[in-house]
């Protein structure tokens, strides 16, 4: 009986561990609200480390005097339905989630925002769009 209770929790385990893998490691850089890019917006970017810890990041260059505004925080290992993001520099919290190919702008819930922010210029005249970015470096 013991030995098959110690089977059921290893399965269990190396399910849990499967799912929560997270769908790469290595940095991307983002830009979820399109039509915000301007010459003091932040330039956004993420980095899975092997361990499956997530890290965001956002480099600011004040084009005016050159000055910049960085911060990088840990917002804990991977979670593939909805993940916190909170920087002190700014006080902004915002949620998302990530595949291997796209970052999505969430609510609390993990369900994807839909906002004119995240329109491109090409097509503001919709209204709303999803808030997604695909990676790029």
């Amino acid at each position: 009986m013991k030995n098959i209770f110690s089977l059921l929790i290893f399965c269990i385990s190396v399910l849990s561990f499967a799912q929560s893998k997270a769908p790469f490691t290595g940095r991307r850089d983002f830009n979820i609200e399109q039509g915000a890019s301007g010459s003091g917006t932040p330039a956004y970017y993420l980095e899975v480390k092997s361990n499956g810890d997530v890290h965001f990041g956002f480099l600011q260059i004040n084009q005016a005097d050159g000055t910049e505004k960085k911060e990088e925080i840990n917002a804990g290992k991977y979670n593939s339905k909805v993940m916190k993001v909170h920087f002190k520099t700014y006080n902004e919290t915002f949620y998302v989630k990530f595949d291997k190919e796209k970052i999505y702008l969430t609510d609390e819930n993990g369900t994807v925002i839909k906002s004119e922010d995240c329109c491109p210029v090409s097509e503001m005249d919709k209204g709303s769009c999803s808030c997604e970015s695909a990676f790029y470096n």
